[in-house]
């Protein structure tokens, strides 16, 4: 299948509210791309905002992803319009935006991220559009294709959340755990009874519009991937190479020091 056809599985996944799965990459070097793809996930999100990922290498990811028939939805570091223009001209599917709060912050997304009369994003010819021979199919298909997930992280956010998911070109939220927990006073207490209920309220109105919401699994195994589905979440990130490589080197640690060959 082609790039398209994959975007649009994916899309409608989200949109039926069915399992989606995602592996997350801090580290930019296509090869780890390369890795997760075998991993059956459905796409691969770039954190941009918390890496030193620059636009080169995120092109590289991209193109890394979709060769190997995985959708790529970068995670901008901030609302920032240049920044979503770029990487959608160089051949992401869409984007996840963090931290949003407010209905013209999610109108303002759409402007960027969307062709008219939807949006009003800018017409270039780059990787995006098949170094224009793909042109006419891109922008033809492209609104009705590619995919915008918005971040739920503050207090504000989910005392909106009805008005930021009444917008048709969203296609879901994902609850961003710690960042919600600081604004509720209760930073990193990710059980705490206030950021529970926070995250019920958001998934309730994710299902009442009909729009996916996702969570992130930062240490997933069989058991907890299953409990993430089971608690409501419809598409779940699965770690990401930062965690996997922390989480082993801290196990090997945790061995050289009981083998008394820690240095």
């Amino acid at each position: 299948m082609g790039i398209l056809e994959n975007r649009r599985i994916v899309k409608n996944k989200l949109k039926n509210r069915e399992k989606v799965t995602a592996c997350w990459t801090s580290i930019g070097h296509p090869s780890i791309t390369e890795i997760f793809s075998r991993t059956g996930a459905d796409f691969l999100g770039i954190d941009i905002e918390h890496s030193t990922i620059s636009q080169d290498q995120s092109q590289r990811i991209i193109a890394a992803c979709q060769g190997n028939g995985m959708v790529c939805l970068p995670r901008i570091a901030s609302h920032n319009g240049e920044m979503i223009k770029r990487l959608l001209d160089s051949g992401a599917d869409g984007i996840i935006v963090p931290s949003v709060s407010t209905p013209k912050e999610v109108e303002q997304i759409i402007e960027w991220s969307k062709y008219t009369p939807v949006g009003k994003r800018s017409y270039g010819i780059a990787r995006g559009q098949g170094y224009g021979f793909d042109f006419e199919e891109h922008i033809t298909t492209w609104n009705d294709s590619s995919i915008i997930i918005i971040q739920i992280e503050s207090i504000q956010a989910v005392d909106n959340i009805e008005k930021l998911l009444n917008f048709e070109e969203i296609d879901g939220a994902m609850i961003g755990p710690y960042d919600l927990s600081g604004t509720l006073n209760v930073p990193g207490q990710l059980e705490h009874p206030l950021v529970v209920e926070a995250g019920k309220k958001v998934m309730n109105a994710c299902l009442k519009f009909g729009k996916s919401c996702g969570t992130q699994d930062t240490n997933p195994v069989k058991e907890s991937i299953a409990a993430n589905f089971q608690s409501g979440f419809n598409f779940v990130v699965l770690g990401s190479d930062i965690f996997l490589l922390w989480k082993w080197a801290e196990k090997l640690k945790q061995d050289l020091i009981e083998l008394e060959i820690y240095r």
